[in-house]
């Protein structure tokens, strides 16, 4: 993930200050561990400024509202209780060339700061520091002990340091060409090595930056640079210090992350909106792929248990069923009890029914009668297990399948492309939590989110007609109960696992063979057998359909249906 470099913070500074300075703090809220946003507003305008020190992703910038949810950090609740109400008066850097910001919040504009907000953007060594008038620290997002730093510890009530001053070179415009150029080539080495190593506040996204404006985008070793090399290098270098000095920041999203120094191409996006969508996009995509595989492995652990119960209910089904067969040989051992004498170990005996000769096992130790006895035991211990162990298999299976459709769902999220994406696996996730499969986390990140009507796969039949898909249990339930009319028809894949379909039909309109067969493809290819080339489809109105009591989310059951052979290889291509 690329971080927010000193050029990067110094564009971001500049903006506050043409737009937010002054403007007034009216709240602070802190949705995790890592990030906190205040909301500011000036005569004419509202936003909220993004303040994170999280070790991968520390940024300063605005963003849209933070997410709503009970906020418990103490953290947060103290810069609340200080600067509420109070104007941000001033953005300072703390030192040349750091990545420190200082927010000086006073009463009034013009007024002296009462408070400082020291805003470090250092990787792992992030933080954010409230100080007052007097250079103490009043409450830091990372308390850091002697223990473990002994350079600068942060503690409440101690007095306020910035960070140690930089070792390497500071770049500068008043250094000439010659003197610069001795200095890169003096250990040959890779050129953007050399460059990092030789000065300060330079990062390795900056570096890639200027290497291409230089057309030097293959990183040669300085001992192959040609002077014409070393000319355009130059140039681009110092019209980068050029731009620190003058503010001519060009931000712009690259394939590869984000720059402030797109020269050549017009601004389309300020760098706040840069910011937001750089790392709210990678924070996502890690997140994403943190909680697929938790749900994955959860969900594979629990199948792998109910299988293991499944497998076992149904061989002791399997053993109840004998309970006749000993009842009948204790009956034929009553029966023959005469025939019995001391030792015999086996007794051959008609059985009065059928006709058949039984071969019936006896303890030499015992009678017939009592072998007869032991026999009628069994019989009732087999028929008391029959009777308990049926419902708890139709239990298992019931929520065999109810996991089956989840995981359906869940692989169907192959990988993160849009915030949708994430909003999909949360919802599962918040729906495993309700079901008791997962332990809710220790802040709010579980809460229910407000249903949607956006975040469905959506197809578009031959004749026009929309189809809905849903791409997990909410949404399944969503399009039955809110969304499907009378005149819509819902497709499903016959007694497999997989998304609910809605073809949507207006009053008046008639779905065709064509699009029905459509619906049904859709519905066999979200489906556990899409590897299949043919998968039965069952597909009714929705009035038919109906949630048994106490159904599982995603649940539904139909009183009457069509069905239709689906073939997922037809639709592959539009959704692969």
């Amino acid at each position: 993930m690329q971080p927010v470099d000193f050029t990067t913070l110094m564009a971001v500074a500049q903006d506050l200050r043409n737009h937010w300075v002054p403007s007034r703090c009216e709240q602070v809220v802190q949705w995790d561990t890592t990030s906190l946003a205040l909301a500011l507003r000036t005569f004419d305008q509202q936003a909220w400024l993004t303040l994170a020190w999280h070790p991968q992703a520390a940024r300063l910038h605005l963003a849209e509202a933070p997410p709503r949810g009970q906020d418990t950090f103490t953290f947060s609740r103290q810069l609340k209780h200080q600067l509420n109400h109070l104007a941000l008066v001033a953005i300072d850097g703390v030192a040349d060339w750091e990545r420190v910001l200082d927010l000086q919040f006073g009463p009034r504009p013009g007024d002296p700061p009462q408070w400082h907000l020291y805003v470090e953007i250092m990787g792992k060594y992030s933080n954010v520091i409230l100080v007052n008038a007097q250079n103490l620290i009043v409450t830091a997002a990372h308390q850091v002990s002697d223990q473990q730093s002994r350079v600068r510890p942060i503690q409440t009530g101690d007095r306020y340091t910035p960070p140690p001053p930089l070792m390497a070179r500071l770049p500068s415009l008043q250094a000439d060409q010659q003197g610069w150029q001795e200095r890169l080539t003096l250990v040959p080495e890779r050129l953007s090595r050399g460059l990092m190593q030789n000065y300060a506040g330079l990062s390795s996204a900056l570096v890639r930056s200027l290497l291409a404006k230089a057309d030097l985008e293959s990183d040669p070793p300085t001992d192959y640079l040609t002077q014409a090399d070393w000319n355009r290098l130059f140039q681009v270098w110092r019209r980068w210090l050029l731009t620190l000095q003058t503010g001519d920041f060009h931000p712009a999203l690259t394939p590869h992350g984000y720059t402030v120094l797109a020269w050549d191409q017009p601004v389309t996006l300020t760098i706040h909106q840069v910011l937001h969508h750089y790392y709210r996009d990678q924070l996502n995509q890690q997140q994403f792929n943190h909680l697929k595989n938790q749900l994955h492995q959860k969900l594979k652990g629990n199948l792998a248990k109910l299988q293991q119960k499944i497998t076992l209910f149904t061989q002791r089904l399997e053993d109840s069923d004998q309970a006749d067969q000993y009842r009948r040989q204790a009956d034929l051992l009553m029966a023959y009890g005469h025939q019995w004498q001391p030792g015999l170990t086996q007794m051959m005996l008609e059985d009065f029914i059928t006709g058949e000769v039984v071969k019936i096992a006896i303890d030499p130790d015992k009678t017939a009668i009592q072998q007869a006895q032991r026999l009628y035991r069994q019989h009732q211990k087999l028929n008391r297990a029959r009777i308990a162990v049926a419902p708890l298999l139709a239990a298992e299976t019931t929520e065999l399948a109810y996991l089956q459709q989840v995981e359906a769902a869940l692989s169907e999220l192959t990988h993160y492309t849009e915030a949708a994406d994430l909003d999909i696996l949360i919802d599962i996730r918040n729906e495993l939590i309700q079901q008791q499969y997962l332990a809710a986390p220790d802040y709010g990140s579980s809460q229910q989110r407000p249903g949607k009507t956006e975040g469905f796969r959506q197809g578009l039949s031959p004749d026009g007609l929309t189809v809905l898909i849903g791409r997990n249990n909410r949404q399944n339930d969503q399009l039955v109960a809110t969304i499907a009319t009378d005149n819509d028809l819902w497709f499903h894949s016959q007694e497999i696992p997989g998304s609910h379909v809605l073809l949507r039909i207006d009053p008046g309109q008639v779905a065709s063979d064509r699009d029905r067969q459509y619906a049904a493809d859709l519905a066999a290819y979200f489906s556990r057998a899409r590897q299949a080339d043919q998968v039965p489809v069952v597909y009714t109105q929705p009035r038919h359909l109906y949630k048994p009591r106490g159904g599982r989310p995603g649940m539904v059951l139909y009183k009457q249906a069509t069905v239709i052979w689906g073939q997922p290889r037809r639709v592959e291509a539009a959704f692969s």
